[in-house]
């Protein structure tokens, strides 16, 4: 039983990083293997792809998700969505409820329905169980294909290129490759099924039309651009008919209304471009946007973003300055200023500008992380850590606030909650050698025991992960 899951995973790996998913059926394993598979499944891919873990941007597209799953019958399982920090167009879904979104698809959208469509979409996959049931056809496909195409992955995540992917594709030849890829029949279902989720949700479709346009047109810019949406999901032509067709048929019907362009989608979109496409493309998107008519605050502040990204911190507070002109009491422009000042050792005016932050939102996020940054800069670890506490209660988890709770904890000489923290953030890194050594000091000098029963369970966790990535 444990070979058969370990070989399940590494085809899980392969189905899902590159999109692969089987036929549609009533049958497939049940709940809780899946969720199990899920598990395995998240440490393959998050060991080989960077996880966005901006609150701003995985916030907004978690609500958009959520939105969707609201109009869903009861769920067998939480869905999760996250942003993979990567410049291609591609999505994908796992086991269990897990639906990844690349950062250059979502860069490559204009408006919240584009975003809604592929999520929708990929929300369908889950709850037609093409997942489970592929998973359960594939208990037939050798160990030396599965062992070949993880293989595969491995040296293509790691930067393996064109041999990666030859090794992959000659294991998938060898081991009945057919059998790996989505159906024309998957995909129209995907879209049927999604379709009605949207309109359930008060989009119209049209977005997820739009946005395929895109990832179409861009493979003509060459075979070498072809997108990876297009080689995993296939059967594109016939399924933008379809939905031509569904949305046409439903022009004489009432409609729901229609979300605009939303202020959030332009705020998390201009952040992504700023803070994590190419640097020098960041810089040319908003300087050309800011020559048009359609500049708005939203342009200037992800301009700043940008220049104070590129060490322009003076053009940055500028950038930021005019965007507050017009929204003068927006806290995350506010929090914006204040992120540039603490980059320019403007300690004091960083202070003040996060704090009429907080005043306006107290929860806001990028004010308490750069609150706790400068109070650390300003040898005040107590407030410091007060900062990043306030910011895990509210469920952030990005792995950075770990590591400066850390370095607070440090600084006031409480070394358990230090190393614990330290440990917390490499864990979250897949670092698992440095977080095997964080935590093994912070159970050393911890008396706390449920500090205790967590750093056990982790080191336990780290001990199963390596092992695993060492037989894999």
């Amino acid at each position: 039983m444990h070979a058969f899951k370990k070989n399940i995973a590494g085809l899980i790996a392969f189905a899902f990083l590159s999109g692969l998913i089987g036929p549609p059926a009533a049958t497939g394993i049940t709940i809780k293997e899946e969720e199990d598979l899920a598990r395995e499944f998240l440490r393959y891919v998050t060991l080989q792809l960077e996880i966005i873990d901006d609150p701003i941007i995985v916030d907004y597209v978690n609500s958009v998700g959520k939105r969707i799953l609201a109009k869903l019958p009861p769920q067998p399982f939480p869905y999760h969505f996250y942003v993979v920090n990567q410049e291609v167009y591609n999505a994908f879904a796992t086991p269990a409820g897990h639906v990844f979104i690349y950062s250059g698809l979502i860069a490559a959208m204009d408006n919240e329905d584009e975003l809604a469509g592929i999520l929708a979409h990929e929300i369908s996959h889950v709850t037609c169980r093409h997942i489970s049931q592929k998973i359960e056809r594939s208990k037939l496909i050798n160990i030396a294909t599965l062992a070949g195409i993880a293989a595969g992955i491995l040296l293509g995540a790691a930067g393996g290129g064109q041999a990666a992917g030859a090794l992959t594709m000659g294991s998938m030849a060898a081991g009945q490759s057919a059998s790996l890829a989505y159906s024309r029949e998957n995909e129209i279902q995907a879209d049927q099924v999604g379709m009605v989720y949207l309109t359930e949700a008060g989009y119209t479709g049209e977005g997820l039309v739009s946005v395929l346009n895109k990832i179409r047109a861009k493979q003509w810019y060459g075979s070498d651009q072809v997108p990876t949406y297009l080689m995993t999901h296939p059967a594109l032509e016939d399924r933008m008919a379809y939905i031509d067709t569904y949305l046409a048929s439903r022009k004489k019907e009432p409609q729901a209304s229609r979300p605009v362009n939303t202020k959030a989608f332009q705020l998390a979109h201009a952040r992504l471009i700023a803070l994590y496409s190419d640097e020098k493309v960041a810089l040319s998107t908003f300087e050309a946007a800011l020559r048009s008519e359609t500049a708005d605050a939203i342009t200037y502040y992800g301009y700043g973003l940008a220049l104070a990204r590129a060490g322009k911190n003076e053009q940055a507070v500028t950038a930021l300055k005019k965007a507050l002109e017009t929204e003068a009491f927006n806290p995350i422009f506010l929090a914006g200023l204040g992120r540039v000042y603490f980059l320019d050792r403007r300690y004091q005016e960083a202070l003040t500008t996060i704090a009429s932050a907080l005043s306006l939102d107290p929860q806001e996020p990028e004010a308490l992380f750069f609150l706790g940054r400068t109070r650390l800069e300003l040898d005040q670890p107590e407030e410091a850590q007060a900062a990043f506490e306030r910011l895990l209660k509210q469920e952030i988890v990005a792995k950075q606030v770990y590591y400066f709770l850390g370095k607070a904890y440090g600084q006031e000489g409480k070394l358990a909650e230090a190393y614990l923290n330290l440990g917390r953030y490499y864990y979250l890194k897949h670092d698992y050698t440095n977080a095997r050594i964080h935590f093994k000091q912070a159970l050393e000098k911890t008396q706390d025991p449920d500090q205790r029963r967590e750093i056990e369970g982790r080191l336990k966790e780290i001990k199963e992960i390596l092992k695993a990535l060492k037989e894999s």
